[in-house]
């Protein structure tokens, strides 16, 4: 039992670390080929950026990797593989119940970041990104990125999903969470400033969460910010500031944060 679970958890972590390598090397990608230049002197934070999410892989693998292998091996979770065992219409249902689930944990777990104590201690891992980058999207603190790998891993105990619908859901939170740090909007601006994108949550929504910090806290819906007063509405996409590689080695990450409060 103890190997199995070691070596799903392995297999899981490998899948999630080249999953990241993959997704956000093909955006960051097309980021440099849509704007020639962003990037330029900002090698010591992509740097950053990627240690950070490949020690996040290994956190996120731990979990999954439980819950594939008690899956497969014990039917622990009520993830299912026949579409017959369940109504179809469930599978639209199940993926928007996941995606609420995850969104609301997100925004309260998020916000408690805010809060001085825990993100000078946490969460200004992932804020050191000025301006983030499509390598930004899994840039946490262990700590931080424990509190976001185990709200799926916790769902499949409680609420059924069919394997192709949770993929969908693996798929839509790395994308998302990938395509919201890049630096510009990849949707029509029809989507994001028509009514729909005043319900869901893009790269213009997301970065003014940068730059202002105490606003905008949701991650896939502007549901929770619209209930709670925090809605700040889209930002704008500045092109960064160059760096020195060499001056910027000189400044220590967490010393360049404030502590913003909630």
């Amino acid at each position: 039992m103890a190997t199995g679970l070691i070596l799903s958890s392995v297999a899981m972590t490998l899948i999630v670390g080249v999953r990241y390598l993959i997704t956000s090397g093909l955006f960051a990608a097309w980021t440099a080929r849509r704007f020639p230049g962003r990037l330029a002197g900002m090698r010591p934070q992509v740097r950053r950026e990627i240690a950070w999410s490949l020690a996040s892989a290994a956190i996120y693998g731990a979990p999954a990797g439980i819950v594939a292998w008690g899956w497969q091996e014990r039917g622990w979770t009520r993830i299912y593989a026949d579409v017959a065992d369940y109504p179809l219409w469930w599978m639209p249902v199940s993926l928007l119940a996941y995606l609420l689930a995850h969104d609301t944990w997100f925004y309260w777990t998020h916000r408690l970041m805010h809060r001085p104590w825990w993100f000078k201690r946490m969460h200004s891992v992932h804020h050191d990104s000025r301006p983030p980058t499509a390598w930004a999207a899994m840039s946490f603190h262990p700590w931080e990125a424990a509190t976001g790998a185990i709200v799926i891993p916790l769902l499949v105990f409680v609420i059924p999903i069919h394997i192709a619908v949770l993929g969908l859901v693996l798929t839509i939170m790395t994308v998302m969470g990938v395509t919201n740090h890049m630096g510009w909007e990849m949707f029509p601006r029809i989507m994001v400033q028509g009514k729909l994108g005043k319900w869901l949550i893009t790269a213009s929504h997301h970065e003014l969460h940068h730059q202002k910090y105490r606003c905008n806290y949701g991650l896939y819906f502007r549901l929770w910010d619209h209930l709670c007063g925090t809605d700040r509405g889209l930002g704008t996409f500045a092109a960064p500031r160059p760096r020195d590689d060499r001056h910027d080695r000189r400044q220590p990450a967490a010393g360049r944060q404030p502590a913003p409060v909630d």
